[in-house]
């Protein structure tokens, strides 16, 4: 009989509540999994997640407040974290320390050296740590990445992306919803949220399997929006009005990889706009905008969509080139089905203990991003150099689970001369 994987969720804010709720208790029911401890800094939370647990027809869990004492609940396989930025890479490292199979929300790290430790901790345990970044399995992001791996979009040159999301109700409203990002915006000022369009990007060029990202640059607008919407929500004389916030209002974020293609990253999120992830793809014979939600291509004539037709011909496109991942996919969630595969993704890795897609390297070269802007953005914009947090695999990785069914990576075209 298989064995029944027994996890923990270590944060309950609204990312952590969405999780449990709308994929793993789910899960639960499909698969041999059990969620046995819960923990939050805020007990009410712990409570209301065990409540959750039980009325999906499980056993209540053990609730916990500190993360130290939840990793050592008796009989735990695997932690998903998903707690307030500032403390992701602390309790991951306390759950690879005690044997777990770990799972980390997106956020980017505060120092490199705080990624240097999550790397050094799976090198020294052996316990994976596999970052939840959903947007790698985006139906749009995949089927362009299907479409590149059949060469149809030829060489890549170019990819930009942002998170282009206004957020000022959210972070206005932190200290009432007990979220992080207030503190964030009023005390630092860099791409605090770069992963979303990193991840789709850096499994489309390779990186850290082939290829691998060298030098970055920051550049961050003045931050004029979040006061004049303090001053507007809660009044001048109010502590919020009286803020400052160092957060700017636009960062842009150029990296250039060790194959010669270019990345630009945008965090636009306390201006008036519509959602956009602004996942863009230029190649040589094709290209692709999500903003427009276009494709052209050189060679459009043995489709069904009309190669003329640029603007909004995407759904068509993508439905012709869905990726085998989406292909079988039914299952929604309050992300349309990217957390549904994230997590299923998670789980795969650890019911076969294999390498997870978006791995331990990934999560440290995905999550310097935001040190690394920070330190560009003090420098006025200078250049700063990408640590290769693979020592050097990024061209010779051979511990890559290409049968998986969650897998993303594709096998390096020299990969056989790398396997001594």
């Amino acid at each position: 009989m298989e064995k029944t994987l027994n996890f923990a969720v270590i944060g309950l804010g609204g990312r952590g509540t969405s999780l449990l709720t709308s994929v793993l208790l789910p899960l639960c029911k499909s698969e041999n999994l059990r969620v046995t401890a819960v923990c939050d800094v805020y007990e009410d939370r712990t409570v209301h997640a065990a409540d959750k647990v039980a009325e999906a027809g499980f056993s209540r869990p053990a609730t916990y407040t500190d993360y130290k004492e939840a990793v050592k609940h008796p009989g735990l396989d695997a932690v998903i974290v998903s707690s307030a930025w500032e403390s992701h890479i602390e309790i991951a490292i306390a759950a690879m320390k005690a044997g777990l199979y770990t799972a980390m929300e997106v956020g980017g790290a505060y120092s490199v050296e705080d990624c240097w430790q999550l790397v050094h901790t799976y090198e020294e345990t052996g316990r994976h740590c596999m970052l939840l970044e959903n947007c790698c399995y985006g139906n749009e992001e995949l089927a362009v990445l299907n479409m590149y791996r059949q060469g149809l979009l030829g060489e890549v040159v170019h990819c930009s992306g942002g998170y282009h999301h206004d957020l000022r109700g959210e972070i206005i409203n932190g200290k009432e919803w007990r979220h992080y990002r207030l503190r964030n915006y009023i005390n630092r000022n860099c791409d605090n949220y770069p992963t979303h369009e990193f991840g789709p990007i850096a499994k489309l060029l390779d990186i850290n399997n082939g290829n691998r990202i060298v030098t970055l640059n920051s550049f961050a607008s003045s931050s004029k929006s979040m006061h004049e919407f303090a001053v507007s929500e809660r009044g001048a004389d109010s502590p919020l009005g009286k803020t400052e916030f160092k957060q700017g209002d636009i960062v842009t974020t150029v990296i250039k990889c060790q194959k010669g293609q270019t990345i630009v990253l945008t965090l636009d999120t306390t201006l008036h706009r519509n959602y956009s992830r602004g996942f863009t793809v230029r190649g040589t014979k094709g290209s692709y905008f999500e903003d427009g939600r276009y494709f052209c291509i050189d060679d459009a004539s043995d489709y069904k969509f009309n190669p003329k037709k640029f603007w909004g011909n995407a759904d068509d496109v993508i439905e012709e080139f869905k990726h085998d991942i989406w292909k079988n996919h039914t299952a929604c969630d309050d992300h349309g089905g990217m957390d549904w595969l994230v997590i299923s993704a998670f789980v795969e890795s650890v019911k076969k203990d294999i390498r997870p897609p978006i791995d331990t390297y990934d999560a440290a070269t995905y999550m310097c991003i935001t040190a690394l802007s920070e330190q560009s953005i003090t420098l006025g914009g200078s250049t700063v150099f990408v640590p290769d947090f693979t020592r050097s695999k990024w061209y010779r990785r051979n511990d890559i689970a290409y049968d998986a069914t969650y897998n993303l990576d594709r096998v390096e075209p020299f990969a056989e001369l790398y396997q001594y």
